[in-house]
């Protein structure tokens, strides 16, 4: 089975937003709805814990460290493929979205053309209210706005 974990960085303002970033590459390009996601990646557990995980995907992903705030387990969601993501809140109000520095990684593109090109894992992050983030993340992740909403509202 496929684990990940990700860090899901909120702010209110007035209302709450979410910090969200669009996947880079290719396939990706030119898309909106379904084409973001919240900065997270693959680990092994007991290599390492999911929460040091999150913190070094976030900061490969984004090219900056994320915040030091405390952090909560937000919740593990499953995909629809099976992989299993542990996600963990934090507050990001004074977060600033990046512009640059993302990661990178390498694909063979065009496709079967043996020729490997670099594109960045994000090629933008922003911060988007929660029903923005539900229509632009990928469907798997959807659920974590839910239980975040849920918390802020028992919260306030």
């Amino acid at each position: 089975m496929i684990t990940s974990a990700g860090i899901l960085l909120y702010r209110l303002t007035p209302g709450p937003e979410v910090l969200i970033a669009h996947m880079g590459g290719p396939y990706w390009s030119g898309k909106d709805a379904g084409a973001w996601s919240i900065p997270k990646g693959e680990f092994v557990e007991g290599d390492e814990t999911a929460l040091d995980a999150a913190h070094r995907e976030f900061e490969e992903e984004l090219g900056v460290a994320a915040p030091d705030v405390p952090y909560a387990e937000l919740g593990t969601f499953a995909y629809s493929s099976g992989k299993r993501v542990t996600m963990f809140i934090g507050d990001g109000a004074r977060f600033e979205a990046p512009t640059e520095g993302f990661g990178e990684f390498e694909l063979e593109w065009p496709p079967r053309s043996g020729r490997k090109a670099s594109f960045p894992e994000v090629d933008r992050a922003e911060w988007a209210s929660l029903d923005d983030a539900r229509e632009r993340l990928v469907k798997g992740q959807r659920p974590a706005i839910d239980v975040l909403e849920e918390r802020l509202r028992a919260a306030s």
